[in-house]
């Protein structure tokens, strides 16, 4: 008797799945160790993975993100946060240079005790604000990046905007409702409009520019919001169901990108295409 294929489950319970920590076990390292200040997570084990560059916001240091980092990592990602550009004048061009030297990494060097690798054909970048605007970046000059997300991304120099229309491969933009740093209007709108492949721009309405980083900072006394956990929880299921969609060919959160859900909405104005399709 032929097996059928199981059905993608619900959006609700594919969030309340995809939210939770997945089924590998985390270790975390030191970029440093292989030429890169910064941090990297992966699956204890596991041969051909997947992984992803993740570019921190101005002045954020990578530890802001190590949750979201370990999550996707407890998923069978490979992520690697350069910890790189942190001064008020960062260039954008050389952290989207660092992304990119992030993704070489994972790809050349056998991490853990040699028994993890990366396959070069399943690369994705993430990022928050600069750090998204940089992934944008970073993707526009990297035909081996399959899959872009951006969590209240910036415009950088050079433009995100022009960038954008280069990239051709599917593009996850979540904005904060509530950002006054970086709002969708003048940031991930224009992205997401001048975007050359499928897009998809969501919004979390109450959440602030700092909302998606974890713990406390310096930074709160001078920019916009803080930690919020509830940013941080839609953040995990929405990012581990796109990767696992785009990089990995796993569909169980298919309806979770498809659908509206309580405290995070898709703008439709801003939307194109399937994100499925990797």
């Amino acid at each position: 008797m032929a097996r059928t294929a199981k059905k993608a489950p619900p959006a609700k319970n594919a969030f309340e799945e995809l939210s939770r920590r997945g089924p590998h076990d985390v270790l975390h390292g030191d970029l440093a160790l292989v030429g890169l200040p910064g941090i990297v997570c992966t699956p204890r084990s596991g041969l051909g993975l997947p992984a992803i560059a993740f570019g921190h916001g101005w002045l954020q240091p990578p530890r802001r993100y190590l949750g979201l980092l370990r999550h996707l990592a407890s998923w069978g990602f490979v992520v690697a946060a350069p910890a790189t550009q942190r001064g008020a004048l960062a260039s954008h061009r050389m952290f989207a240079t660092d992304l990119r030297t992030a993704l070489d990494v994972c790809v050349g060097v056998r991490l853990g005790e040699g028994e993890i690798s990366v396959d070069e054909k399943k690369l994705g970048v993430a990022g928050h604000a600069m750090g998204g605007g940089c992934a944008v970046l970073a993707a526009a000059e990297d035909e081996r990046i399959r899959a872009v997300a951006t969590m209240a991304a910036a415009e950088t120099h050079p433009s995100a905007f022009e960038a954008a229309a280069q990239v051709k491969v599917p593009g996850l933009h979540i904005a904060a409702g509530n950002d006054l740093l970086a709002p969708a209007v003048s940031n991930a709108e224009p992205i997401s409009q001048a975007w050359g492949g499928p897009v998809q721009l969501r919004d979390i309405p109450k959440a602030s520019h700092l909302g998606f980083t974890e713990g406390r900072h310096w930074t709160q006394l001078v920019l916009h919001g803080k930690s919020e956990y509830a940013t941080q929880r839609s953040t995990k299921a929405l990012l581990t169901a796109y990767f696992l969609s785009t990089l990995a060919g796993d569909r169980r959160g298919e309806a979770l990108l498809a659908t509206d859900l309580k405290g995070t909405r898709i703008d439709q104005d801003h939307t194109r295409g399937e994100l499925t399709a990797a």
